[in-house]
């Protein structure tokens, strides 16, 4: 039998942390929680279900999860990358027990086609399905890529292949909780396209379609070299009307109308809308240095850490 060690980032999961362990219960041999301070029970419900917790302070996505994979202790054969809100489904378990024993040397990684749940309704247009991702990896030849949002797992050697089985993104939290998240997430996104802009510390620049999906190696291509070019009031307005209409967004009825509009329209408008209040700080500074000492002031985060 091939094993498969999971490891799942926590922080106030209690909602999700039971249904995600109870989905990977036929097809885990070990599971690692990298938590940050739980105080809702997340810990205790993880433990009573046999995972492992290991604890370590928040920096960002990237650092904590690489943080997991250097420190938790792993022996299976496959690892999978895992948010406590996202569900493997019956038919995934049965693919990935199926075919990853048969899987010949060469190949070192495994696509997932992750379906988004957004207020109960799978959002199936917009460009949100599937979305391809590198989510599963032979121990020991992948990384997660150091960046402060959109970060995704890269093959250090090998190939991947892609499974076809449900693997949902399924979020139980309110629209407060969402419209705070993507709050946060925004300022992560202004501060790497600001990086992008100035150089103020180094860029992981390893994505591709070898090290991972081709379609996370394309949409990346768009973002930095096209979207994040347009002007302000282009690109927003723009990729909503892309989404919305091009990409037939309208058929996911009056659930996709808010998603859509919020993380389609509203997000990205939020983001262009930071990057614009930082770069007017940022701007009329001498050099590198000082900019990223005032991109720290002003977004609250140490940069500056190099790329791996």
């Amino acid at each position: 039998m091939t094993s498969l060690a999971v490891v799942i980032l926590t922080h106030n999961e209690a909602l999700h942390i039971g249904r995600a362990l109870e989905h990977l219960s036929a097809i885990a041999s070990e599971v690692f929680l990298i938590d940050s301070g739980s105080s809702d029970g997340t810990v205790a419900i993880a433990e009573a279900r046999g995972a492992k917790v290991l604890r370590n302070p928040w920096t960002n996505y990237a650092q904590q999860f690489q943080w997991g994979l250097d420190n938790a202790p792993i022996t299976a054969d496959w690892v999978m990358r895992l948010d406590a809100d996202e569900i493997i489904e019956p038919d995934l378990a049965a693919e990935i027990a199926a075919r990853l024993p048969t899987l010949p040397a060469a190949v070192t990684g495994v696509n997932l086609k992750r379906k988004h749940v957004f207020m109960d309704r799978w959002i199936r247009h917009g460009g949100r399905y599937p979305l391809t991702l590198l989510r599963l990896w032979r121990r020991g030849k992948a990384r997660i890529e150091q960046r402060w949002m959109d970060e995704h797992m890269l093959l250090t050697e090998g190939a991947a292949v892609t499974f076809d089985g449900g693997f949902a993104d399924h979020n139980l939290n309110d629209l407060t909780f969402f419209t705070d998240k993507h709050n946060k997430y925004a300022t992560r996104e202004a501060i790497d396209v600001l990086n992008q802009k100035y150089g103020l510390f180094a860029r992981d620049e390893a994505l591709d379609a070898r090290s991972a999906s081709a379609a996370a190696s394309g949409k990346r291509w768009l973002k930095e070299g096209l979207y994040n070019r347009l002007p302000f009031w282009v690109g927003p307005l723009g990729y909503f009307l892309y989404r919305y209409i091009v990409q037939l967004g309208f058929l996911d009825g009056r659930e996709g109308l808010i998603y859509h509009g919020l993380q389609g329209g509203w997000y990205r408008f939020l983001v262009a809308a930071k990057i614009v209040e930082l770069d007017r700080e940022l701007a009329p500074l001498p050099g590198a240095p000082e900019r990223l000492a005032a991109l720290e002031r002003l977004t609250g985060y140490r940069l500056g850490a190099p790329a791996a």
